[in-house]
């Protein structure tokens, strides 16, 4: 099933790997490959301290990209949880030079900056005024745009930062998950998660308000070289139970990332993970990742 979105999309995802010319494969299909060796699952004792892990592994793959002579270290950034644990954790890493970082949103609302349902302005206010990230760097919607339009627009700005016509591969994607299993603006059952043409689409039937967003596609999450979830809370154990080892139940959004060349992370805390039979890493205090 495919969500046709009215009006063609200015920029498309690549003809190879996920692109359109391939077969739909099955969930799980897509849900098995999540399972590859290349995952790791790291469970801490608190939120406190996976905040730290995980801003040292930010800065490690910025330095990491940048000292291998790109022009840029690119980061796409999700709401909810995270935007506290940035706030945080990134100001307090030593030496951080942001300079050449390219900010991006996995997905976004469509509300002016002001509202607090925004993305962006939670970032603004609580991230980007402590960080040296040059404002032309971080890429935001036209919320001022009907959703189709505004979902144009951000396919053109990525495509124009990413100075590509196919795929924008970033360096680094944060995720978090909803209690049902959603990532991005992407739902459980919705027809969004068959697309594949388009980079960014747009949503009018949010199950969660805001109703309209954009959103990342799954060919843009499942091209980033890093992939990094970050799942806290005993609420969250038995979704990430479904996700991690499957079972009966239906295959979830978040089931469906499996980066095609890159690293896939799923950061927990112990009430998250406490449902897990799998093998988990527990790092001790104060470990990198």
């Amino acid at each position: 099933m495919r969500m046709r979105m009215g009006g063609d999309s200015t920029v498309h995802v690549s003809q190879s790997g996920t692109g359109a010319s391939s077969p739909d494969p099955t969930w799980s299909t897509l849900a098995a490959q999540g399972t590859m060796s290349g995952r790791r699952v790291v469970a801490f004792v608190s939120a406190d301290e996976l905040g730290p892990a995980l801003a040292h592994l930010i800065a490690s793959r910025a330095e990491k990209a940048l000292g291998n002579g790109a022009g840029s270290f690119s980061l796409g950034l999700s709401g909810g949880s995270l935007v506290s644990i940035l706030s945080k954790e990134l100001p307090a890493v030593p030496n951080l030079d942001c300079k050449r970082w390219l900010v991006g949103f996995c997905d976004e609302r469509l509300v002016p900056f002001h509202d607090p349902e925004s993305t962006y302005g939670l970032y603004k206010n609580q991230l980007f005024s402590k960080m040296n990230i040059p404002d032309d760097r971080v890429l935001t919607i036209d919320p001022s745009l009907p959703v189709q339009e505004c979902a144009e627009d951000y396919a053109n700005k990525l495509s124009k930062a990413f100075d590509t016509q196919q795929t924008p591969v970033f360096d680094m994607l944060l995720l978090g998950m909803g209690p049902d299993g959603h990532i991005c603006s992407l739902f459980p059952d919705h027809p969004l998660l068959q697309e594949k043409q388009k980079t960014v689409a747009p949503i009018s039937d949010s199950p969660k308000p805001p109703p309209q967003r954009v959103t990342l596609t799954l060919p843009v999450v499942n091209a980033a070289r890093c992939v990094v979830f970050v799942s806290t809370g005993g609420s969250k154990a038995p979704v990430l139970k479904q996700v991690l080892e499957g079972g009966d139940g239906p295959v979830l959004p978040a089931a469906l990332v499996a980066p095609t060349q890159g690293e896939l992370f799923w950061l927990v805390d112990e009430p998250a993970a406490a449902s897990l039979t799998l093998d988990v890493e527990r790092p001790g205090p104060g470990a990198k990742l």
